[in-house]
């Protein structure tokens, strides 16, 4: 079964540092909550918002150990006034035996704000 793991984060600035920084944590954060491998995910969807410009949340991914043979796309989300600003998110597709309920959703920084629901 593939299921999809969400997750989003903020950054306090857009730098390269941060960027590549937080999404590397966000990613691990969510394949640790989930019992992730690399072999075990089939893609990666990031988008960010359209003031985050210093750099590709991808290269993050692909530069963690075991990574870098998993597919990742990044884009730009799109621009709602209002929106909470310097946001990554990220859809994680993953083979797992997991049902939807068991998934955990990973929310970091000013992110939690987006899903109050799934706070414990």
């Amino acid at each position: 079964m593939i299921r999809g793991v969400r997750g989003a984060t903020t950054v306090t600035a857009d730098s390269n540092e941060l960027v590549l920084q937080e999404t590397s944590r966000l990613v691990e954060e969510m394949a640790k909550a989930n019992d992730i491998l690399p072999e075990d995910i089939a893609s990666v969807v990031i988008s960010t918002t359209t003031d985050i410009t210093s750099a590709f949340p991808a290269r993050a991914v692909r530069g963690l150990e075991g990574w870098s043979y998993v597919p990742v796309m990044c884009t730009h989300e799109m621009s709602v006034p209002g929106a909470l600003e310097k946001c990554i998110r990220l859809l994680m597709h993953v083979n797992t035996e997991k049902t939807q309920q068991e998934v955990q959703h990973i929310y970091l920084n000013n992110a939690v704000q987006l899903r109050p629901d799934l706070l414990k």
